[in-house]
C-alpha cells in the first residue's frame, strides 16, 4: 500500500543557486530562499529466493514522495525545479511532465538534467553496445508503460525512449540541460567500452584525455558532434536552456569547483551556476556550446574519469 511506503528524504530551507556577491555587497547572479528537497535513494530488490521475483520500488518510491511533500508546502509551490544528476539526470527527462502536472497551473515549473543526456551511438567497434543493454533494462524493470506514449508511437522499438535523445523532443516543461560533451562515463562504457578494448589500447586515454592518440581524439570529437546533432530539439526551443562545455568528467551541479567558483569553467563569461539561474528566472535566455577540446583550460582540474 501507498501509505507503507516511507518516503526517505530531507526538507529543509536554503538558499539555491547562490552566486556570491560584488564587492558592494549586493547579489550577483542569484540569491533566492527557497525549499529545497534532497531524495536519498537506493535500489531496493526484495529477492524471494523460493520464486526469485523482483519487486522494483522506484515508480512507487516517487509517487510516495509527491504524495508527503504536496501537502507539505509543494501544492503552493509559485517557482519549482526538479533535477538530477548521472542517472537522476537520466530520470528528469522521463518524470519531467509529470511533475508539472502534479504542480497548480500557475507555478512555474521546470526541470534540468546535469550528465543525464546518455547517447544512442555505436561504440569504436562499430556495434551499439548501449542500446541493448538500455532495452533490457526497460524490458526487466516493466519500464514501457511509463514512457511518453508519443515517442513509442513513432519509433519502431520502444525501448529507445529512455534515451532522452528520443524522448527530448516531447517534453514540453522548459529544460536545461548541463553537460561534458566528453562525458567520461559515456566514454568509458558506451563509446568505449571494455568489450572493445581488450589489449587496453584506449587505457592511458581513458586515464587522462591529454594521453590520446590523435586517432582517438577524433573518436571523441566524433562523439561530441553526435552529442550536439541529438541536442537540436532543445536548440530550437524557445524556453529551453544548454552548458555544454569540453570538460572530461561526469555531473558538474555537484561540484562546486564546477557550479560556481572563481576558477570553474565558463561558457560566454558566465559559469553553470550564473547560466542556470539566468534562465530559471528568466532574466536571460542561455545556450551554449563550448569549442572543442583542448580550448577551454578550465576543464583540466575537472578531470573524472571513470
Amino acid at each position: 500500500m501507498m501509505d507503507k511506503i516511507k518516503a526517505n528524504h530531507e526538507w529543509h530551507n536554503t538558499t539555491t543557486f547562490r552566486s556570491g556577491k560584488s564587492n558592494e555587497g549586493e547579489a550577483v547572479g542569484v540569491n533566492c530562499r527557497q525549499n529545497s528537497v534532497a531524495v536519498k535513494e537506493k535500489l531496493n530488490l526484495n529477492i524471494n529466493l523460493q520464486t526469485t521475483t523482483l519487486y522494483f520500488r522506484g515508480e512507487r518510491i516517487w509517487n510516495a514522495f509527491m504524495l508527503d511533500l504536496l501537502p507539505k508546502g509543494l501544492n503552493h509551490a509559485e517557482k519549482a525545479l526538479l533535477s538530477g544528476c548521472s542517472a537522476g539526470g537520466l530520470a528528469t527527462f522521463l518524470h519531467c511532465d509529470k511533475f508539472t502536472a502534479l504542480l497548480p497551473n500557475t507555478a512555474t515549473v521546470k526541470c534540468l538534467s546535469d550528465a543525464g543526456f546518455f547517447l544512442d551511438v555505436r561504440d569504436v567497434s562499430g556495434r551499439n553496445t548501449i542500446r541493448p543493454i538500455f532495452k533490457r533494462l526497460v524490458e526487466f524493470q516493466g519500464v514501457e508503460k511509463n514512457l511518453d506514449r508519443r515517442c513509442t508511437a513513432s519509433l519502431p522499438d520502444p525501448s529507445l525512449c529512455f534515451f532522452p535523445q528520443y524522448a527530448l523532443q516531447y517534453i514540453q516543461t522548459p529544460y536545461f540541460i548541463v553537460n561534458a560533451a566528453y562525458d567520461s562515463y559515456q566514454f568509458n562504457h558506451i563509446l568505449v567500452p571494455p568489450s572493445t578494448d581488450p589489449r587496453g589500447q584506449w587505457s592511458q586515454c581513458k586515464r587522462d584525455i591529454r594521453e590520446c592518440t590523435q586517432e582517438q581524439l577524433n573518436g571523441l570529437q566524433a562523439f561530441r558532434m553526435k552529442m550536439l546533432a541529438a541536442l537540436n530539439p532543445l536548440t530550437s526551443s524557445s524556453d529551453g536552456g544548454l552548458f555544454i562545455n569540453t570538460c572530461y568528467t561526469h555531473g558538474q551541479s555537484e561540484l562546486q569547483d564546477a557550479w560556481f567558483a572563481p576558477d570553474s569553467p565558463r561558457l560566454n563569461n558566465k559559469t553553470i551556476a550564473e547560466a542556470v539561474g539566468d534562465w530559471y528566472f528568466g532574466r536571460n535566455a542561455y545556450k551554449e556550446f563550448d569549442c572543442q577540446y583542448p580550448c577551454n583550460s578550465a576543464c583540466v582540474k575537472l578531470t573524472n574519469p571513470l
